[in-house]
């Protein structure tokens, strides 16, 4: 399990907000459709295409309140294993890769269209 791995390398988050401005990061986050559907489903409120568009303009997340993950419990995996810890850019890339092809499976196994795509752009796919 993801969760599992990244607890055990131990890295460190300093709520800083870097992660989530992917353009201040100098980063893109790259996701799944079943990722981004399962998001969107479960949010408390509705996505909109300004809170898209908003996000995009400033380099960000639209999910991104002050310096941290409004959707933490149901964000992707590429969230998950990324970290602005130095030391976790070794094994971060690594992780994240195994962790799409687990996902991909779940789509080949279920029948789903596998897309995989810049996060903001699957997002919109489903607003």
């Amino acid at each position: 399990m993801i969760s599992d791995q990244i607890e055990a390398r131990g890295p460190a988050c300093w709520a800083s907000g870097r992660c989530c401005n992917f353009r201040e990061a100098d980063h893109r986050l790259y996701t799944t459709g079943l990722e981004a559907a399962y998001s969107v489903t479960r949010l408390e409120t509705p996505l909109s295409i300004e809170a898209l568009d908003k996000a995009k303009s400033r380099g960000g997340c639209a999910f991104q309140v002050a310096n941290i993950c409004g959707v933490h419990a149901i964000k992707p995996s590429g969230c998950r294993v990324y970290f602005c810890d130095k030391s976790a850019q070794t094994w971060q890339n690594e992780l994240s890769e195994r962790a799409v092809e687990e996902i991909r499976r779940i789509h080949d196994r279920e029948g789903i269209e596998y897309r995989y795509a810049e996060w903001g752009s699957l997002l919109r796919m489903f607003v």
